[in-house]
């Protein structure tokens, strides 16, 4: 059974009501609690008949899910449900096999990120979370682009941490133009990934520029600066390079409409990977 939101919220759902000795919950009653948390939560739209309902209690009873010690306990000719061990939760648990699948890879996709300090933590959380789940070997399955070795990412951290706390840096640069390294006053704002290559925006304090891009592969030293951190207040990122293609811009530069012609045998190339959003 796919784990999803929905499902999580009525598995939690259900689990509160097994443990709940001061009411009976027949079914009518399990299925009218979910829906009103569904309801809430996610609109009329989420909720669930009767039997799904009994899908999700099946789930939960199985080796997949929790194996909940779930009692059903006669009343007249209805049944209610109830755990036998009302100290059992599912919340008290090892993760089952279908969270572990999916933490895995979730995994998969955030070892993309591997300059961010958080992610080594969580490489040994791993094996924690798996432990009670039984033995698990996922083989990789998807692959994205990336260069392990590409100079600057032990940067990623460093930057992310300075943009998250506010941290202005007194940054050692050389861009390729320079024979020496130079100092810049930078207040970090937003890190960018273009072309395999990563980019952090921010106030160049000398110049007053507020969207200054450094390549990380040029940086050559980052250390914390006492400075007062300027707050950026002029600039969307979500919508920044929404009409360029590359990372640099200057604030007098406008759009222009390009038109593009192809031979037929490679329009379709173009067509499916567009050089930009707008094409």
């Amino acid at each position: 059974m796919a784990t999803n939101k929905n499902a999580l919220l009525r598995y939690q759902t259900l689990d509160r009501c097994f443990r709940n000795p001061g009411k009976k919950y027949f079914w009518e009653d399990l299925l009218e609690e979910c829906n009103i948390q569904l309801r809430e939560y996610n609109g009329e739209q989420s909720m669930i008949a009767r039997r799904q309902l009994f899908k999700d209690i099946n789930f939960m009873e199985s080796e997949a899910g929790w194996s909940v010690p779930l009692e059903r306990y006669k009343e007249g000719r209805k049944v209610f449900y109830r755990y036998s061990d009302l100290d059992f939760s599912i919340n008290n648990q090892p993760l089952n096999e279908s969270e572990v699948n999916t933490l895995q890879s979730g995994m998969a996709i955030l070892s993309r990120f591997q300059g961010l300090p958080q992610m080594e933590s969580l490489k040994e959380l791993i094996p924690k979370l798996q432990k009670g789940a039984g033995p698990q070997t996922l083989a990789p399955i998807i692959g994205f682009d990336e260069n392990p070795y590409l100079k600057g990412l032990e940067y990623i951290g460093e930057l992310f941490n300075a943009i998250l706390y506010k941290t202005v840096l007194s940054v050692q640069y050389q861009d390729f133009k320079a024979k020496e390294p130079y100092e810049i006053t930078f207040h970090p704002y937003y890190l960018k990934q273009y072309n395999n290559r990563w980019f952090v925006f921010g106030l160049n304090e000398e110049f007053g520029i507020d969207n200054w891009n450094l390549s990380l592969d040029r940086i050559q030293e980052i250390k914390s600066n006492r400075n007062p951190y300027q707050e950026n207040t002029s600039i969307d990122w979500n919508e920044y390079f929404e009409d360029i293609i590359g990372v640099t811009k200057s604030k007098e530069d406008k759009p222009i409409d390009i038109e593009l012609w192809f031979h037929p045998t490679t329009a379709n190339y173009s067509v499916t990977k567009p050089i930009h959003g707008y094409q």
